[in-house]
């Protein structure tokens, strides 16, 4: 399955445009790497996304087309989240 696809179907997106363009911008990372929307995910995958001065790191437990809302957090574990420092501005 495609990564922007897998991002919204998993709603750790909301939209699959917006999924595109975080892989677009280099927001996101499948095993280390910087992916592309158009990366072909496996079970066990490792996703990183960034979001703003958040970072969640997932790993993929299953793939499927349609999933309903309830259910959409099944499809990975949550392996860390953390909070990025935000640099110290001088004016």
């Amino acid at each position: 399955m495609r990564l922007d696809k897998y991002l919204k179907v998993s709603r750790l997106v909301k939209r699959r445009t917006l999924s595109k363009e975080m892989s677009e911008n280099g927001r996101v990372k499948v095993n280390g790497k910087t992916a592309k929307p158009s990366t072909e995910l496996k079970v066990g995958d490792h996703i990183e996304v960034t979001f703003g001065n958040r970072v969640l790191e997932v790993k993929v437990l299953e793939l499927r087309n349609h999933v309903l809302k309830d259910d959409s957090s099944l499809l990975y574990e949550i392996i860390s989240e953390k909070r990025l420092e935000q640099e110290a501005r001088v004016f």
